[in-house]
């Protein structure tokens, strides 16, 4: 397995606004935005150098959750396989997908069909899913959904193989003399692994190609990074590995307007320093997310952080 980006140099990618509004991290203005926002949000990481955008997956939010969650989850699929059409060169990241809600069969085709539609532009990143309502309205067992995804992962890796016929026999799961085409355009779909629970954790080092932290602050990326490490010698798993960060929110330059007190401001090369942090603590890739009041100040953040804080990411 390759990696999917240069070894030794931090890449950036982003979670895309408007398709995921929960209160936790989406502006006022996403509220009313649509798919020509998307759109040109994503043109403008795509133009920018950034390494992918990324989408969430939830397929029914219950109302006791809805007011922090929001209802608003576009489809990961349908929403990546739009943003491939009108983009050249980015990824395409699912962060993360709900693998355990669906048969693996049925996650193989959607995801084959859109790295074959892409130019083999798709990373798989995958998590056990939170929300009890959602697995059980689907008939799968949520006490249990951490096997189920361990089991799906497995099943995936041979039916998101060469093998227009892929065999997989497990608990769960078995299939055999079933024909699937296309093929991904990938050799093998990169497959990040989301969370940063213990368990979480080991499903990464042990079935992952990289790890998605759930938020982890600074200061706990190199025990994880280390436990991570472990893990793998201990399993006897080898090939690369790429860590993910989420950073702190950004705001290339001096706001003018209250960005919050967590939110990174100043200019370019300051800012640059700051994340260059993250490089030596052995991330691979930070996700970066950018205070806006609207699409065109946001447009305007990723611009200018392509332009004039990323050259300084590697210095």
């Amino acid at each position: 397995m390759a990696r999917v980006f240069p070894e030794g140099r931090l890449v950036y990618g982003m979670q895309l606004p408007v398709q995921s509004q929960s209160t936790i991290y989406a502006e006022p203005w996403e509220a009313s935005a649509g798919a020509a926002d998307l759109a040109e949000i994503a043109r403008a990481a795509d133009r920018s150098g950034f390494a992918y955008v990324a989408t969430c997956d939830h397929v029914a939010i219950p109302r006791r959750l809805a007011g922090p969650m929001s209802t608003v989850w576009y489809d990961p699929v349908a929403t990546l396989s739009f943003l491939a059409g009108i983009t050249e060169r980015v990824r395409l990241l699912s962060h993360v997908a709900i693998l355990g809600l669906r048969h693996p069969l049925i996650s193989a085709k959607q995801y084959a069909t859109l790295d074959h539609l892409s130019g083999g532009r798709l990373i798989l990143g995958v998590g056990a899913g939170h929300v009890q309502e959602e697995f059980e309205v689907l008939g799968v067992d949520f006490a249990r959904r951490g096997a189920v995804l361990d089991e799906t992962l497995d099943a995936l890796r041979a039916a998101l193989g060469p093998e227009e016929y892929p065999e997989f026999e497990g608990e769960l799961f078995a299939f055999e003399g079933l024909g699937q085409l296309p093929r991904p355009a990938q050799e093998r779909i990169p497959v990040w692994v989301g969370g940063s629970s213990p368990a979480a954790v080991r499903r990464a080092a042990v079935r992952g190609d990289g790890w998605l932290p759930q938020g982890d602050p600074r200061e706990k990326l190199p025990a994880q990074i280390a436990r991570i490490a472990q893990l793998r010698a201990e399993a006897g798993v080898t090939g690369p590995f790429e860590v993910g960060a989420i950073t702190e929110a950004l705001y290339v330059g001096e706001p003018g307007w209250d960005t919050g007190r967590r939110t990174l401001t100043g200019k370019a090369e300051a800012l640059a320093e700051s994340l260059r942090e993250y490089g030596a603590l052995g991330v691979d890739q930070i996700q970066v997310r950018f205070r806006s009041r609207d699409r065109a100040e946001l447009v305007d953040q990723i611009t200018a952080f392509g332009a004039e804080v990323a050259p300084h990411l590697n210095d």
